[in-house]
């Protein structure tokens, strides 16, 4: 039996053959803690990260990002972040989790903050 990292491994490697990011158009991609979430934009082709963000950083006035409300907030945020190095174009990557909750909310906010995926 597998344990759940396994699992998410599995799907994320499963994600990963369809998802790539370019220089035009990035990888966003998540991974999720218990209490944080942490975010980059991924340009696969040169294997660079463009930008890269956790809701632990000093710039992010909230503390935590546990909770679905965190997570929509977290997202806006990144959103203006990208938006500043004119990034507006990318390609979600959810990271192998299951599209509901802070990983939606997330994702909801991002689009709100300008974000096109």
């Amino acid at each position: 039996m597998k344990t759940k990292t396994e699992a998410r491994d599995r799907r994320h490697s499963r994600i990963r053959k369809k998802v790539s990011g370019s220089s035009s158009r990035p990888r966003l991609s998540i991974y999720r803690s218990l209490k944080h979430l942490y975010a980059q934009l991924i340009d696969d082709n040169d294997k660079k990260t463009l930008l890269g963000l956790s809701s632990k950083s000093k710039e992010f006035s909230k503390k935590i990002a546990g909770n679905v409300k965190g997570a929509r907030e977290f997202g806006l945020f990144f959103a203006k972040m990208a938006r500043q190095k004119q990034f507006e174009n990318v390609t979600f990557d959810r990271g192998g989790y299951i599209y509901h909750g802070r990983l939606k909310a997330f994702a909801e906010g991002a689009r709100e903050g300008g974000l096109k995926f």
